[in-house]
């Protein structure tokens, strides 16, 4: 059962999930999310940054800033992964949205495999702003194929270290089953999502219509970025979305 809170001073709800990221967000009433896409990455810090100047632009508060996605050179350490997080907060808690450990920010984090950055940079950003539309509008946080709960992500991985075509299904299932229960969460469905992310460099093709087409989660399509998660030994990670705008900087 997921726990979901609402973040008031920013106008959503959220998954509570680990301390770097919540496990997705939707606008509260009155409230929608609009979402931001770089035309090229820029560092994590001007990323912030442009942020801040863009909500301030608008007149929202920094609360109101409720996703990003980020792209990282290539898969880190666990030790590694954990380093990047606390720093990466850093920025959040200074906001005043990071708080005694609890984040509400989703995010997704994957590592392309053509042309990668030569440092974590931000792709994209979302945040609310006031709207009386009739349409949800959310973003589930990006999630790979490991357990809740683990002590570590090699004990906590589905198929670990088994790229074969069963143990991507094994994969693809259980994430699929994840975002499903995160869309159940804020109260959404597959009939409410705008667009459907893959990440992965292995082939998952021939899982396509068994795993994503007659689940419905194609409706707005599929799009397959050849991307590795952002932990080593993981090999799949998906996130949907259905912002109420798309806009680029």
């Amino acid at each position: 059962m997921k726990t979901v809170s609402v973040w008031e001073r920013g106008g959503y709800r959220y998954i509570q999930g680990v301390f770097q990221y919540s496990g997705g967000v939707a606008a509260e009433a009155g409230f929608a999310i609009e979402r931001v896409r770089f035309r090229r990455p820029v560092s994590l810090a001007e990323g912030f940054e442009s942020a801040e100047r863009y909500l301030a632009s608008i007149g929202r508060p920094l609360d109101a800033f409720c996703a990003c996605e980020l792209r990282s050179p290539a898969p880190f350490t666990e030790e590694g992964f954990r380093a990047f997080n606390e720093a990466y907060v850093g920025t959040l808690e200074r906001w005043g949205i990071f708080r005694e450990g609890v984040n509400p920010v989703a995010r997704t984090n994957v590592c392309p495999a053509g042309a990668p950055p030569v440092d974590v940079v931000m792709y994209a950003f979302s945040y609310t702003v006031p709207s009386g539309g009739p349409n949800p509008s959310f973003i589930i946080a990006g999630s790979g194929e490991a357990r809740e709960g683990g002590a570590s992500y090699r004990e906590s991985i589905v198929a670990l270290d088994d790229p074969s075509i069963e143990g991507l299904r094994q994969k693809v299932r259980f994430v699929m089953d994840e975002m499903e229960d995160r869309m159940r969460a804020l109260g959404v469905g597959w009939d409410d999502v705008l667009s459907t992310q893959v990440y992965t460099v292995r082939d998952i093709g021939p899982l396509l219509s068994d795993a994503f087409v007659n689940r419905g989660a194609v409706s707005g399509g599929l799009e397959w970025h050849f991307s590795r998660p952002p932990v080593e030994h993981l090999e799949f990670e998906m996130d949907v979305r259905a912002p109420s705008g798309d806009r680029y900087l």
